[in-house]
């Protein structure tokens, strides 16, 4: 018997860790049909029968976000054969309004009663007898961070199904709307399933249009509808959808004090770490810190920079000596021929083994920032980001995707699904490219290193940069007709901060490295490949041969006749172009395109860092500068380029935002480069261009406007007030 448990609960409540904990690595990631959203599923440990499908965090049944409109959906169609829902024990009322919902829907509901660890901590007591009996459905203690009692609470969801058991509302509304929801049944009985009668009689009681619209009804029972509905509106002297909502309210109020004994205890450890990191002076000062020792860590050139030491062993040692070296003489030894043996050492290896070099570096990051994830911190971010944003007219949800995208721009990308509005979401994508993803990061560990003496300073002011690139282009396009309107609200659930789980970090880690390890053995093996051709081949004497100099190599020729527009922010030089071109393929590539392109492959040894040296001698301190920010702000790789198409679903708005990166990184860079060189006493007609570009920059950030109708309908109010 094949059994399907929906896994149900609200944002931050444990549930991916329930997950994962639930399936292992039985698990397999798609999206929802017709939307992209991303979608979960993976079979219960031990029970190959059963299959349980991760649903979108939600905190209600009602349509107002995608994620509560795929959720409702798959329940409604779908009809899983039960629903985990996972509940947070440490903030119980909030949590238990959607649970009222899932249990009206006629599917067999068994709670989790999650972070019950937490609640012992704090020396709260929950009765959970009481609570199952309050709920009308199990309820079973869990802990998914320690692994405690997630198995047991989906086998009892699994048992429910097997016995046939159902799940009946332990709650019910004031009399006179249950009186109307019986009216309202006895009308649609023959519209709607059986199964689910109660569950849809709440929903036309709440005038839910998106649910309503999935039914034929004829005018005639429209209209006594809403003479129903009308009637308690008129008794109550409310709205419907209030109505409910109070009296759920009301109903779980009654729950808790009945089923949930709270100590009497101060502030809590994790209120009291707040009162410092989110505090309105601290929170950024602490936050610049924790970025710059995040990446002090991972790619600096201090004493405790250990990702730096183990990319340098890995790039000098490994790909720099042992592996050239062996796979040298093992090609010498079966007779390879000259030019096979160049593009497996001097193409493959140099190119792909340039990027590889920078795992340790990626994964060192990235373990970094599933421990901030894991702790909880990064929750406070999103929350102290918003306080700004929202000075700027963007929505503190913009922040989500671009703390994503640290890791990679197109789940970062694919997050912003989670903004309401049509054009805070276009404004997102736009702009989420801005932030240094791990691609992007051996681009800047190769300057640090080759350039920069190493300092960790040039990753931070990459991030951060990023950030302005964000918030200055949000304040631009916010004045816009197409982008003017009030900002989106941003509700966000703060958990509580506990010690990291090892596995939750490293699995998440993992999956990070590996999808850039894969992009290695795979776009940019291939890429290395082509470049290694184009470099090492040529016209020479009007004949088509095997260069030895590349600058007289196919390459050299195409790169030469685009460089000149690089000229003006200062790497004009066909290397860098054809770099920064094979950099819109995979940003890995720009690495492993300087690797082919020197022909490092053979020739670096344990004792000298001959990319890094290479790479010191074709750039300047100002002019490694700006080719790093144009590669880290211009438009990003293919993979993410496909996400800004699948999220802005128009062609019309991808060529725009792809344009429009690409435009702000060239004019950033430009400025950067040409005020460089003035500080150095050099001046040309680029300089002036600089100068244009920076007044009309402030001027776009500081003018008026357009003004949408919410602005001229709060000025009209205000005029009307004095």
């Amino acid at each position: 018997m094949s059994i399907r448990i929906a896994l149900a609960g609200n944002p931050n409540c444990g549930k991916t860790t329930m997950f994962n904990a639930l399936t292992g690595a039985a698990q397999f990631v798609g999206n929802w049909p017709g939307v992209t959203v991303e979608k979960k599923e993976g079979k219960l440990k031990g029970s190959k029968d059963v299959t349980i499908t991760d649903l979108p965090g939600i905190y209600s049944l009602s349509p107002y976000t995608l994620e509560e409109v795929v959720s409702r959906n798959y329940l409604m169609e779908e009809r899983p054969d039960a629903i985990l829902n996972l509940v947070d024990a440490s903030n119980i009322e909030r949590n238990l309004y959607l649970t009222t919902q899932l249990t009206e829907m006629g599917i067999p509901v068994v709670v989790a009663l999650n972070m019950m660890d937490i609640v012992r901590r704090n020396g709260d007591q929950i009765d959970v007898r009481k609570l199952s009996q309050a709920l009308g459905c199990p309820v079973v203690e869990t802990s998914a961070v320690k692994g405690e009692g997630c198995v047991a609470a989906a086998q009892e969801a699994a048992n429910l199904v097997r016995t046939g058991q159902s799940t009946q509302p332990g709650h019910t509304f004031s009399s006179r709307v249950e009186q109307a929801l019986q009216e309202i049944m006895d009308l649609i009985g023959g519209v709607v399933p059986g199964e689910s009668l109660r569950w849809y009689a709440v929903k036309f009681f709440e005038r839910d249009e998106k649910v309503l619209e999935r039914f034929q009804m004829g005018e005639d029972l429209k209209s006594r509808l809403d003479g129903i509905i009308q009637a308690v509106e008129t008794e109550l002297d409310d709205d419907s959808e209030s109505i409910i909502t109070n009296e759920r309210y009301e109903y779980i109020a009654r729950v808790v004090s009945g089923c949930v004994k709270k100590s009497r205890r101060g502030m809590s450890a994790s209120d009291k770490i707040d009162r410092i990191v989110t505090n309105r002076i601290l929170a950024l000062p602490i936050f610049a810190a924790v970025m710059y020792l995040v990446y002090a860590i991972s790619m600096g050139n201090l004493p405790f920079s250990i990702g730096s030491m183990a990319t340098g062993w890995t790039n000098d040692v490994l790909f720099g000596a042992w592996v050239p070296d062996a796979l040298n003489g093992f090609l010498e030894s079966v007779g390879c021929a000259p030019w096979l043996q160049g593009l497996i050492v001097d193409g493959i290896v140099a190119g792909v083994g340039a990027v590889l070099g920078f795992v340790p570096q990626m994964l060192v990051l990235f373990l970094l920032l599933c421990i901030l994830e894991d702790v909880g911190y990064m929750a406070r971010i999103a929350f102290i980001m918003d306080r700004i944003f929202r000075r700027f007219g963007l929505s503190g949800k913009s922040f989500i995707p671009m703390l994503v995208a640290t890791g990679c721009g197109v789940p970062g990308i694919m997050a912003s699904r989670t903004i309401e509005q049509d054009r805070d979401r276009k404004l997102t994508v736009m702009t989420t490219g801005f932030i240094p993803c791990g691609a992007k990061m051996p681009i800047i560990g190769l300057f640090a290193g080759a350039i920069f003496g190493g300092s960790s300073w040039v990753a931070v002011s990459a991030y951060f940069i990023g950030v302005a690139a964000v918030v200055t282009s949000g304040v631009i396009l916010k004045k816009t007709r197409i982008f003017a309107g009030d900002p989106a609200p941003f509700v966000m659930e703060l958990p509580a901060y506990h010690i990291p789980k090892a596995a939750n970090i490293l699995r998440g880690t993992w999956e990070r490295g590996w999808s850039f390890i894969k992009r290695a053995g795979t776009v940019i093996l291939l890429s290395s490949i082509v470049l290694w051709f184009f470099q090492g081949f040529g016209v020479v004497d009007g004949q088509f041969q095997m260069v030895e100099d590349n600058n007289t190599s196919l390459l050299a020729a195409v790169g030469g006749v685009v460089a000149p527009i690089f000229a003006p922010i200062g790497f004009g030089t066909w290397q860098a172009t054809v770099a920064t071109v094979t950099g819109l393929i995979a940003k890995e590539n720009v690495v492993s395109t300087f690797g082919v392109l020197f022909g490092l492959g053979a020739e670096v040894t344990e004792e000298s860092s001959e990319l890094l040296a290479a790479v010191g001698t074709q750039f300047t301190g100002l002019t490694a500068y700006s080719f790093m920010i144009f590669n880290l702000l211009c438009a990003p790789c293919f993979a993410a380029m496909g996400a800004i198409k699948r999220e802005m679903n128009s062609p019309k708005w991808t060529v725009a935002a792809i344009g429009y990166m690409c435009g702000f990184a060239y004019l950033v860079s430009l400025m950067v480069y040409q005020f460089g060189l003035l500080a150095q006493g050099q001046f040309s007609a680029w300089t002036v261009v600089a100068f244009a570009v920076l007044a009309s920059m402030v001027y776009l950030l500081f003018r008026k406007g357009y003004q949408g109708e919410s602005s001229r309908l709060r000025a009209v109010d205000a005029v009307s007030a004095s």
